[in-house]
């Protein structure tokens, strides 16, 4: 079972490897639902941990439907990804229809080069989760980051983890949204996933209210452990 967990800061994502996570999700703008953090953040995180860092690509919060300029911005930015050491990027469109954005999706695909690709959450905005998952089954894309199509994974698990079992062999589903010690080996018993994904819910534990809390990674950790 691995744990990811957002960081927005090269202290947080050093935290994070050092209190025990397994993979780290680069963001800025975490109000937003995570944007595109600056290029030489992405550089210093990639070159100071050891554990995989994917990092969102993603230009603006106002939907995930992207215009030409959108694009282009985006190409640009996964261009600069690409040279640094990142693992992965994260990304996800969709058309003004609610379907997912396949001309985008093949533009970022062909041009990713040896970077993974997690399809996000823009998926849980999607006009059908399920058969946009099929849909995705079709393209080079590593996992999928859902919550099912709620506003958290915990209420979403009845279609996570039919997700899991469309999926599997093929693309890993990564369970997040409203996720914490709390839930998670109930929700990971109901879902069968094997990867789960927090932001939130590591980072306050009584005392620490916006960072990373060592005892939440390794309490998340121990629950979830297989």
């Amino acid at each position: 079972m691995l744990l990811e967990v957002i960081a927005t800061t090269l202290s947080e994502a050093i935290d994070i490897e050092r209190f025990g996570g397994d993979r780290i999700e680069l963001v800025t703008g975490v109000s937003d639902g995570g944007l595109t953090p600056s290029i030489a953040l992405v550089d210093k995180v990639s070159n100071s941990v050891n554990i995989p860092v994917y990092v969102m690509l993603r230009p603006h919060s106002k939907s995930f439907v992207y215009d030409q300029n959108d694009k282009e911005v985006i190409l640009n930015d996964l261009k600069a990804i690409k040279n640094t050491k990142a693992k992965g990027i994260v990304f996800g469109a969709l058309n003004e229809d609610g379907s997912i954005d396949e001309e985008l999706l093949k533009e970022v695909i062909k041009n990713k080069g040896h970077l993974n690709l997690v399809f996000h959450r823009a998926i849980d905005r999607s006009k059908d989760v399920i058969e946009s998952t099929k849909l995705l089954l079709n393209y080079d894309i590593e996992r999928i980051l859902t919550s099912g199509g709620y506003d958290t994974a915990i209420e979403g698990y009845k279609v996570i983890n039919e997700m899991v079992e469309l999926t599997k062999e093929k693309i890993t589903i990564l369970a997040g949204a409203g996720l914490k010690p709390s839930n998670i080996k109930e929700f990971v018993s109901k879902t069968n996933v094997t990867e789960v994904h927090m932001g939130s819910g590591v980072k306050y534990d009584g005392s620490n209210m916006n960072d990373i809390s060592e005892k939440l990674i390794i309490e998340t950790k121990s629950l979830i452990k297989k």
